[in-house]
């Protein structure tokens, strides 16, 4: 990762943002990237995290890396977050109601976070339904 940590560092500089430095987790093999920056909104934070991903992702892949994950600005930290506190809202909801609960549509990674975070409930089932960016979660109450 020494390789992959110089040349970031390098190409830090030339993305013309203020104050920007990035921290490495060599272990988990993940970058955290901190930019104090007017070109950084909470709009399009997600992009930023979704673009830095792809190049620094490509980046890593050449030097053999394998996959890394980048946050910037702790969004998918926050993200993360939010989406676990959905999950246990939604099952909570199933429980109650004893209706299925569904999900606005997300990606692979945070559906495996709901999967993940319900799977130790025994009263609850979760299934991924739809396809491509239309693919969401269902929470259904198992009686």
């Amino acid at each position: 990762m020494k390789k992959l940590k110089a040349v970031i560092e390098e190409l830090i500089p030339l993305f013309h943002l203020n104050e920007t430095r990035a921290e490495f987790d060599e272990n988990n093999k993940k970058i955290f990237f901190h930019i104090s920056d007017e070109f950084i909104s909470s709009r399009n934070l997600s992009e930023i995290v979704m673009h830095f991903n792809r190049i620094f992702g490509l980046i890593a892949k050449k030097f053999d890396e394998g996959p890394i994950t980048v946050d910037v600005n702790n969004f998918r930290k926050e993200r993360e977050r939010f989406v676990v506190e959905l999950a246990r809202a939604g099952a909570k909801k199933a429980a109650i109601t004893k209706n299925d609960v569904v999900l606005p549509p997300m990606n692979a990674y945070e559906r495996r976070l709901i999967h993940t975070e319900l799977s130790i409930r025994p009263d609850i089932k979760t299934e991924s339904v739809g396809q491509d960016l239309s693919r969401q979660v269902v929470i259904k109450f198992l009686e």
